[in-house]
């Protein structure tokens, strides 16, 4: 069972798989600051001075100014600033992997077609393999 483990952890698709799984982190954390420090606050100005990460729903009642103070409270909230930020985050980091995947795609190339059997030789030819076969026996 070890034996079978440590092929398994060997090969190249694991260690693939694992290199992109740590880039992917990575790279999420860098789409995350991108979304909550660059884009997010001109669209929140635009809106009005709106802080995306600052929309809340407080539906415990008791009155709050902001969600860090709702959670310091443990009060219960519907956090929808915070799923906006998300989802933004999510279809920036599922664009990018669809750029990847389709360039990725575009420079696979295709293995070359085998080349074509000649073509049988016409019966014109045969029938002069023929009278060359005759003439050579003469």
């Amino acid at each position: 069972m070890l034996k079978e483990f440590k092929e398994f952890a060997v090969k190249g698709n694991v260690i693939d798989m694992a290199v992109g799984v740590i880039i992917g982190g990575a790279f999420g954390k860098i789409v995350s600051s991108l979304v909550q420090d660059v884009i997010m606050p001109p669209i929140g100005l635009a809106l009005g001075k709106v802080d995306f990460s600052n929309l809340f729903i407080n539906l415990s009642g008791t009155p709050v100014a902001s969600l860090a103070d709702a959670k310091k409270a443990g009060l219960a909230t519907l956090n929808y600033g915070v799923f906006l930020n998300t989802t933004l985050e999510f279809l920036i980091v599922a664009f990018c992997v669809f750029l990847l995947v389709k360039q990725i795609n575009r420079l696979k190339r295709e293995p070359a077609p085998a080349p074509a059997a000649p073509p049988p030789p016409s019966n014109e030819e045969k029938l002069l393999a023929e009278i060359r076969d005759l003439l050579k026996t003469k």
